[in-house]
Order: C-alpha cells, then structure tokens, then sequence
C-alpha cells in the first residue's frame, strides 16, 4: 500500500481530525483514510455502463435494434492511425 506525509497541516486542522477521530472511536489515521476515501471515491458515483443501461431498458432498446449496427458495421479491418 502507498503512503503519504502531509506537512505543514494546521494545529487546529489537526486538532480536530484527532476530535472527529475520537467521536468515530478510531485512530486519526484511520479518520484520514476514510476522508481521502469518501473524498474520491463517493458511493453516488455515476458508472457509465450502469447508466447506459438504464437508458437503454428506459427507452426500450432491444437485441433486434443492435442487429441493425452489426449488419451497418464496416467490416474492414481497422488502421492505425499515421501520425504524419
């Protein structure tokens, strides 16, 4: 697991990180990985695929509309791209 040092963090920041850890019953370490935790990774994140999928069941796609991209698709092989 990765560490970090966080300098020149405030008395009275760290004051209170050392409180709401208390309240929390937890160490002030422990406190900081879940606000780094809640801070980046938040439980209402979208997700892209849960989201299309949504869309699609909401707008009533079905497995007969998709054959219409696959029979469209072109089938030649893909290029790299040039970078002239």
């Amino acid at each position: 697991m990765a560490m970090l040092t966080v300098r020149n963090l405030p008395d009275e920041v760290h004051r209170a990180l050392r409180v709401r850890a208390a309240q929390h019953g937890q160490s002030a370490e422990a406190e900081v990985r879940e606000i780094l935790a809640a801070a980046v990774k938040p439980e209402a994140r979208v997700r892209l695929g849960e989201a299309l999928a949504a869309l699609g069941r909401e707008i009533g796609l079905t497995n007969e509309d998709f054959e219409v991209f696959n029979q469209e698709r072109d089938k030649a092989p893909a290029e790299p791209p040039r970078f002239e």
